[in-house]
């Protein structure tokens, strides 16, 4: 690999808990191998830090080099809910955006910062464009599965690929992929998605052709196919999982971290007092809200267990009255289960206490629990979430899906089904041994001369040399 000194790198995200994880990630990855990296996003994260104390500046202990954050505006304020109208904030994002990292870029610049690549997450499809305009090289960081970005990329390139989309049983067949069906793609691009998602979509897609490399992150050996497809028409070179180095056994060698809520470390010293792989750990990311219902039949599943539980509902103390009646009073009472706001979930997984994990299937929770060698109940919802279900389900084969009833609900029984299956149903055995390896796989990749090392030290060889105009 080239020398990394000097070599400087900006990326661009936004502030949402899902995209910035994998982007500072990444970022630590590059800092620890000599890189400076710049993290740049809308500034709603900064109040968000500073609100929880978080710093703007991160130092490695490994190397000399630096990780920095700054901020852009996206045209809102600070108050303003992103996350209940995801159409305005993204409008005003595309309209805003552009001008203000430019900007922000200009004065990076007239600093005395040259950076060899910009790095942008998927969905600032903009953000190429800018970079262009600065002279710098551009990346795409993809922080979905390379096999949503093969159905993404198929799906504009080659739209006679699919069927009609309107029946969710109808079989989909792409170029060196497993067979899939409508429910199982992506719901950004089916019939009832909101315009904008799609029009995202589309967008994402066309700017590739100016994006000089997509990374990935996931792991070679996980997506095979989906990546060795891909080489054809647009390459993606895996460099994941990227999760913390405590994940996998090892110290974090650039400190800082950039979680929008504050975790309660108060379920690692609960998890700590439970037998090993007793707990049953629910999550469900940090976007969607569980309506009623849902709390409903996961209390009333969880009462008829009667296993530990370590439970994380989003603003669970302004949502007492969404439980069972006497619910939280009788677990506090008996001690036998646990119900957070947040928590440190890398942690919560790695824990010996915990038995599965029932998920919502976000990629980021689906490499976290991969590496953490935990089985899974999948519950997806929308998004990306669905295709990952069928990959950690049907392809990886570490966990079971919940079934909806024809009201589009999962009902308590399903919910205490499916976790006895993974916990001490027949394939139960099976699914842990299998889940085991892949944990083996996937730190392996990270290792020297794994797959995912050799791929980010090809990829630092190559911005150090691609020429570039950064002083336009």
């Amino acid at each position: 690999m080239a020398s990394c000194e000097g070599i400087q790198v900006i990326m661009v995200s936004l502030a949402l808990q899902g995209h910035m994880n994998p982007m500072l990630k990444l970022a630590k990855v590059l800092v620890s191998k000599g890189v400076h990296v710049t993290l740049a996003t809308n500034d709603v994260a900064r109040k968000r830090m500073l609100d929880s104390k978080i710093s703007t500046h991160f130092t490695s202990n490994s190397s000399p080099a630096r990780l920095t954050l700054e901020f852009f505006s996206d045209g809102l304020s600070h108050e303003f809910d992103r996350d209940k109208d995801p159409g305005t904030f993204l409008a005003s994002l595309k309209a805003n955006g552009p001008r203000n990292l430019s900007n922000l870029i200009t004065g990076l610049k007239a600093n005395g910062n040259r950076f060899s690549c910009l790095i942008a997450s998927p969905f600032v499809p903009w953000v190429p464009g800018v970079a262009t305009q600065h002279g710098i090289p551009s990346s795409v960081l993809w922080i979905q599965s390379s096999t949503v970005f093969s159905i993404y990329y198929h799906c504009i390139k080659s739209p006679n690929l699919f069927p009609t989309l309107e029946n969710p049983n109808q079989i989909v067949q792409l170029p060196g992929m497993p067979e899939f069906t409508v429910a199982d793609l992506p719901t950004f691009m089916l019939p009832f998605s909101p315009p904008h998602f799609r029009l995202w979509l589309a967008e994402f897609v066309s700017v590739l052709d100016e994006v000089n490399w997509v990374l990935g992150n996931s792991v070679h050996e996980l997506e095979e196919e989906a990546v060795n497809s891909l080489s054809s028409v647009k390459p993606i070179t895996p460099i994941g999982p990227l999760v913390s180095p405590v994940l996998l056994g090892k110290e974090e060698t650039v400190e800082g971290s950039v979680d929008m809520w504050r975790a309660q470390d108060s379920c690692i010293e609960w998890l700590n007092k439970q037998p090993p792989s007793s707990v049953i750990y629910i999550s469900f990311g940090s976007i969607i809200m569980s309506p009623e219902n849902q709390i409903h039949s996961i209390a009333t599943a969880l009462k008829n267990i009667k296993r530990p539980f370590l439970w994380v509902v989003k603003a669970s103390e302004a949502r007492k009255h969404e439980f069972p009646i006497g619910f939280l009073e009788e677990i506090k009472k008996e001690e036998w289960g646990h119900v957070v706001s947040w928590c440190p979930q890398e942690k919560v997984l790695m824990n010996q206490a915990v038995a599965c994990f029932v998920t919502h299937c976000g990629w980021n929770s689906t490499l976290e629990t991969v590496v953490a060698g935990v089985p899974i109940v999948a519950h997806p919802e929308w998004t990306d979430q669905p295709t990952n279900s069928m990959l950690l389900v049907d392809i990886f084969k570490i966990g079971v899906r919940m079934r909806k009833c024809r009201e589009g609900e999962v009902t308590a029984g399903e919910v205490e089904r499916c976790i006895m299956e993974v916990i001490e149903g027949p394939g139960a055995v099976e699914m842990k041994k299998r889940a085991m390896e892949l944990k083996e796989a996937t730190k392996k990749a990270l290792e020297a001369g794994g797959s995912s090392n050799r791929n980010m030290d090809k990829f630092i060889t190559e911005i150090s040399t691609k020429p570039c105009s950064n002083n336009i």
